[in-house]
């Protein structure tokens, strides 16, 4: 059985710079790939092109030329609805900042995506909340963003990320704008939760020692990954 679940063949990305002054090149012919339950940690400079590949891989952008397989189907000619299908059924996003919506509690932000996808209320809400509990938050289940701490924000969010049930998780500096107690904490959780689950990560971080806690790591340096 291929546990193989992501794979980028070639894949390279360019923008137009502006006033026709030709083509400004981000990712030269990226070969990866992400097994089934697999943790892979993703390091380089700031403005390398490790979110863009990210976002490549996580079908939110396209790649100005090369493939991306997900699960062996070729998503490179996919339309936007069938990308959008696959995203919500099969995917989970965590970033820097939690992007909860702030009107609606911790409970209503994590059942939202269950909600979203015809499950029954009540099945959702008991759903939103054992993750919750999972996460050490369930006596804050009631509580809205702006009550909780930027850690406790940034769980809510992997929480939400892992409501239905993906085969992986995209993370874009997940803990990037909190302090050490709480990254250590996030951290923690995030990867406790993702292996408990056999749930594939793939992590965009500056936080070396946060990387190296996962099985592969590797370096976008000069366009191109390195081992």
């Amino acid at each position: 059985m291929n546990d193989v679940i992501l794979s980028l063949e070639s894949v390279s990305k360019s923008f137009d710079m502006p006033s026709g002054g030709g083509k400004l090149e981000i990712l030269r012919s990226i070969d990866l790939t992400v097994r089934r339950g697999e943790g892979l940690s993703i390091v380089g400079k700031s403005g390398s092109g490790k979110s863009t590949l990210l976002y490549i891989a996580a079908l939110i952008e396209k790649p100005s030329s090369g493939r991306v397989l997900y699960s062996g189907l070729d998503a490179t000619d996919m339309s936007d609805a069938q990308l959008a299908t696959l995203r919500r059924e099969r995917m989970g996003f965590v970033f820097q900042n939690s992007l909860l919506l702030e009107d609606f509690s911790a409970l209503e932000n994590v059942a939202m995506p269950l909600l979203n996808q015809g499950l029954r209320p009540k099945e959702a809400f008991a759903r939103a909340q054992e993750l919750l509990e999972a996460f050490s938050l369930g006596q804050r289940s009631g509580h809205r963003p702006f009550e909780l701490s930027g850690g406790e924000r940034q769980r809510v969010a992997i929480a939400r990320a892992l409501s239905t049930g993906p085969e992986i998780i995209f993370a874009d500096e997940p803990t990037g704008a909190l302090d050490e107690e709480s990254q250590s904490i996030v951290e923690d959780m995030l990867l406790e939760q993702v292996r408990e689950r056999g749930v594939a990560l793939m992590l965009v971080t500056h936080n070396l020692a946060f990387a190296s806690r996962l099985e592969r790591r590797l370096t976008l340096c000069g366009k191109e990954l390195r081992s």
